[in-house]
């Protein structure tokens, strides 16, 4: 019997992250999940997200199981087993049984047939011996209990504290709330179409869903309500309000689209240096008043007529993890330094068109001090 419908896109996603640097946040919203009943869109996004939030817990299940090393085991096999993993470990309303049995069928399926015996063995032998925590110091005890790289962690400590370190890695371990932007729907019809909510923490304008499919509502599709973080629209207002408005790195657009709501006569230019995001950029924005460029910012010759600038950089994502966990696993210490370079060529060049008495807005997803109050050279 072939795996549940669910399970077998989880496993493509999951597959298609560790193989080919996509992401999972795209993924889940993709065309392989069009298919899937509510019940079982659910499910796969649990476990993708769940699988990618725990990977470093669940292939320490895995080795202590196991004859094999890890990094001897074809993709399609690890994948399956940390499929199965979780939901054994962490997912209380799914039979044992049936997490080992849809796990070693999707090894079979994806014809790694002489490997059928391996997963079914150490599956069931998690089941049975569940792993405990074997660390020497405190980095190790908490990379390990919170699935967290343990340079990551220590760096952290090193900056925040313990204490600090600790809450950020549990809360990266949560499902986080939803939030949202109205886009032209009133609070009104979010009620009247079943979605409950509370006020935002932070933006007064935003709404933390409560209750309710916020994604099979009539204000959701036509595109009248955005799923926003605070802290995302939080920078958009920080931008303010101008009649020339450049967001420097525009895409996926939730920030381009909050300017042009909150700025209906400006004119705004939305630059993006990669194409394919250009593309996506322009699906989400439908504002009239946005031209989008496909272009590198710190080339782009505009001059000083800008009296808002945002440079919304690409980063590391470290304040993200919670929502984008596959992150922490690409993620290389190597990469801040990189990063840091790229976001000062940025932020210098998008200075070089702010005019005169206007404002510029810098900000990141990031924890790291290198991406935030570092200066150049230190």
């Amino acid at each position: 019997m072939p795996a549940s419908p669910a399970r077998s896109a989880a496993f493509q996603i999951l597959l298609r992250v560790a193989q080919q640097d996509a992401y999972s946040s795209e993924l889940l919203h993709s065309d392989l999940l069009k298919n899937l009943s509510v019940a079982d869109r659910g499910l796969c996004t649990e476990v993708v997200l769940g699988v990618l939030r725990w990977q470093s817990a669940l292939d320490l299940a895995i080795s202590a199981a196991s004859d094999k090393h890890l990094r001897s085991l074809d993709p399609e096999v690890l994948t399956a087993l940390r499929i199965a993993a979780y939901q054994i470990r962490f997912l209380d309303r799914v039979p044992a049984r049936a997490a080992v049995n849809e796990s070693v069928e999707l090894v079979r399926s994806a014809r790694k047939r002489s490997a059928v015996g391996f997963a079914n063995a150490v599956l069931r032998k998690i089941v049975s011996s569940p792993p405990t925590i074997t660390a020497h110091t405190p980095v190790e005890e908490l990379s390990q209990r919170l699935a967290h790289p343990q340079w990551l962690v220590a760096r952290w400590m090193e900056s925040f504290g313990a204490a600090a370190t600790q809450k950020i890695c549990e809360y990266d371990q949560n499902i986080p709330e939803t939030t949202v932007r109205l886009h032209g729907a009133s609070s009104e019809e979010l009620r009247e179409q079943g979605i409950g909510f509370v006020p935002g923490a932070l933006v007064s304008t935003a709404l933390r869903i409560s209750e309710g499919d916020l994604t099979q509502s009539e204000v959701f599709r036509s595109g009248r309500v955005f799923i926003q973080d605070e802290a995302s629209q939080l920078v958009a207002l920080l931008v303010g309000r101008g009649s020339r408005i450049l967001d420097c790195c525009a895409a996926p657009g939730s920030k381009t689209a909050a300017l042009a709501f909150r700025n209906p006569e400006a004119h705004i230019i939305a630059a993006e240096l990669h194409p394919h995001r250009v593309r996506l950029l322009q699906e989400r924005i439908a504002a009239t008043n946005v031209e989008v460029l496909t272009a590198d910012v710190t080339a782009l010759q505009l001059g000083a007529t800008f009296d808002r600038v945002l440079a919304d950089v690409p980063c590391s994502g470290t304040g993200t993890l919670a929502r984008n966990p596959e992150i922490k696993w690409k993620l290389r210490k190597s990469d801040l330094a990189d990063l840091h370079t790229r976001q000062v060529a940025i932020l210098s060049a998008a200075l070089r068109h702010v005019a005169p008495g206007g404002r510029a807005i810098y900000s990141t997803c990031s924890l790291e001090v290198e991406e935030n109050s570092a200066e150049e050279g230190s």
